[in-house]
């Protein structure tokens, strides 16, 4: 990519587009498309036609999806299989239309089996039976990646996959009914200390182990492949380090400052029992994170209070 291409960063109001957004205008990319769900609905083929045919990206960041935790997941499995794929196919069926010369889909981790080898190489995809609290969206990211790849292979696209483990950072969602573990976590905390509440519940036993990844160090992985990545075959971005949900659990509410108790509603779903990437693939074309667990925490908690303390 150079200064002057025309990159279209699809989902720029999202966490990771934003933080995209911001992260290519300070490496002096500053001919960036953007638009919002009211002015582009990406579920809509003519919409997306119509955008591509008039604006003719050349680079193209596919970070638009409808995300969300377990809850979400398990409540609205229809919208997550729905949304995503009608976005994601119109998004990468115009880019072989219009004649981009590289897109990057974001993918999720979400895409391994529940009981994946750890830490889970690109290899195990489609080795084993997805879990089941979020598997429309696996499936729907596994559609996604598939589609890259044929058309890779029938077309001769330059069309790369990136799979992110679990992210959190500024810009996240921390409404408790759609907020992913570290966002959720955060606010819970946040309310029981401005109400003086004794203890904090949490679903599940604690014990499932995950990894996280801040914002920020995605964003870097991301431009990084576009630049450095033209292979079909996807690619882990991640930490490599793995923290279970309870230790999570203390160490945000350290960061938040609680003094109260935390219990575990063992009745409620843990989800996966482990999720950690093998990203020796990206380390060893150069990449690898730099910002620590408890230094996101902190960054993502300043952020949250600065737009949403009360």
């Amino acid at each position: 990519m150079t200064a002057d291409d025309r990159i279209f960063v699809a989902g720029h109001t999202g966490l990771v587009g934003s933080n995209l957004v911001r992260k290519l205008l300070e490496k002096g990319y500053r001919n960036l498309i953007l638009r919002k769900r009211t002015q582009l609905d990406l579920r809509c083929q003519q919409q997306v036609e119509k955008f591509f045919q008039k604006e003719k990206p050349d680079y193209v960041f596919l970070a638009a999806a409808k995300v969300g935790g377990i809850l979400a997941n398990r409540d609205y499995p229809a919208e997550f299989i729905y949304d995503n794929l009608a976005i994601q196919t119109n998004v990468i069926h115009a880019c072989y239309q219009y004649h981009v010369k590289k897109l990057l889909f974001l993918g999720s981790s979400c895409i391994y089996p529940k009981h994946c080898p750890q830490p889970m190489k690109e290899e195990y995809l489609l080795s084993g039976y997805l879990e089941e609290t979020n598997k429309a969206y696996a499936v729907a990211k596994i559609a996604g990646i598939v589609m890259c790849q044929s058309y890779n292979q029938q077309y001769g696209t330059n069309f790369i996959c990136a799979m992110p483990t679990n992210l959190y950072g500024p810009g996240d969602r921390f409404h408790p009914e759609i907020s992913h573990v570290i966002p959720g976590l955060i606010y819970k905390f946040h309310q029981a200390r401005i109400n003086r509440r004794q203890f904090v519940e949490l679903w599940g036993t604690g014990r499932p182990l995950r990894e996280f990844l801040f914002v920020e160090d995605l964003t870097e992985a991301l431009i990084f492949l576009m630049e450095k990545y033209d292979s079909s075959e996807i690619i882990n971005v991640g930490t490599g380090e793995e923290i279970s949900i309870r230790d999570l659990a203390e160490l945000v509410k350290e960061v938040v400052g609680y003094k109260g108790k935390i219990k575990f509603d063992t009745s409620k779903p843990d989800g996966t029992p482990r999720k950690l990437l093998d990203i020796s693939k990206i380390k060893a074309l150069g990449w690898q994170p730099t910002t620590t667990l408890k230094e996101g925490l902190q960054i993502t908690y300043s952020w949250f209070l600065h737009h949403h303390g009360k």
